[in-house]
């Protein structure tokens, strides 16, 4: 059997060996439990420096699930529903996370091209509620996502367009950011462009996909979302009793830019393949703006690609989806680029 080729999901690659020696540092001696300890008082002051934000406020969770519902359900009231892209992970991949901890907040897909809202949808969305009648949910937050679960990118003048759209009805503004490294590596802005500045009033902070140990954050822009959250996390379970080991990961990972870094890493591998794909033949559905790309393989090549020891998600219909992460080498870029070759034949 060849070499296996990891290219699934940045899910699957392993811990970034400096997020795992900040790890090793902090298991010395015994620290006061459920964040009253100095890793997490830090964290506080590297996220306010890192977004240049003095009221910024950080809460490690544990996955990308926990911070998309508790981060919306501090937005959004139990009678409201949240606006998101029809394609958006919150609505078609959490099991309905938010409408849980939210009591019953309603999620409403809206279309857009390039899995991106557009305003033309957001427009009609909002012509088309019945405002201030108690027979229906009222829209009280937009989501976004950058990147999108299909590559795709939202850049700081678009979140603050739909932003201010947004706002002109009332609704707060939350930012799916489960890949917001690569997001921000890939447009060469600055966290605070990308969240606070644009509009965003909760970010949330994507870890685990980019290098750490089942470990992502929500951040608060807003003190009154702050202040809800400090106990919408315990009610949901997501105070951890050993929080040091959550919050010394999100120090190290916006430390010196280690985030960013690894995330141009997996940006750079991922152009790499889009480029030697290109010169195969092989069709993509969208020139990949960061780590993920989506190309046109029909059933037999990805059959044989299996059997080869390349590891992706086939998504049907002749479509493979393909991750790169920073553990992804130009060697197996390369390597994973012979092996599509030789399965096209």
């Amino acid at each position: 059997m060849p070499t296996p080729i990891e290219l699934r999901s940045d899910n699957a690659a392993g811990v970034a060996p400096e997020i795992l020696a900040a790890v090793a540092a902090a298991n010395a001696g015994s620290a006061l439990a459920y964040g009253a300890d100095e890793w997490t008082a830090r964290l506080q002051h590297r996220v306010r420096e890192v977004f240049e934000h003095a009221d910024a406020t950080a809460f490690p969770v544990v996955s990308g699930t926990a911070a998309n519902a508790l981060g919306l359900t501090a937005l959004c009231p139990p009678w409201g529903s949240v606006l998101c892209h029809q394609s958006a992970h919150i609505l078609n991949s959490e099991c309905g996370a938010t409408s849980m901890f939210g009591g019953g907040a309603v999620m409403r897909g809206l279309p857009g091209d390039g899995h991106l809202v557009s305003t033309e949808a957001l427009a009609h969305a909002f012509a088309t509620t019945r405002w201030g009648d108690n027979h229906h949910s009222q829209p009280a937050v937009l989501s976004l996502t950058s990147p999108t679960d299909y590559g795709t990118v939202y850049g700081p003048d678009h979140i603050a367009g739909l932003g201010e759209l947004a706002r002109s009805r009332g609704l707060r503004l939350h930012l799916d950011g489960a890949r917001i490294a690569n997001a921000i590596a890939a447009l060469g802005c600055t966290p605070a462009e990308l969240t606070w500045r644009a509009g965003v009033d909760v970010l949330s902070l994507g870890a685990t996909k980019n290098g750490a140990l089942s470990t992502d954050a929500i951040v608060s822009f807003d003190p009154a979302a702050s202040e809800q959250l400090v106990y919408r996390l315990k009610r949901a379970g997501h105070v951890a009793s050993k929080m040091r080991f959550q919050s010394v990961q999100l120090d190290a990972y916006l430390t010196d830019g280690l985030w960013l870094r690894l995330a141009a890493r997996a940006n750079a591998s991922m152009a790499r393949l889009a480029e030697g794909l290109g010169r195969l033949g092989v069709e993509l559905v969208d020139p990949p703006a960061a780590n993920m790309a989506f190309v046109r393989l029909d059933d037999v090549v990805q059959a044989r690609l299996a059997d080869d020891g390349l590891l992706f998600y086939g998504m049907g219909a002749g479509l493979a989806r393909f991750v790169t992460s920073f553990q992804t080498t130009d060697h197996e870029v390369d390597e994973a680029l012979r092996r599509i070759a030789a399965a096209k034949g």
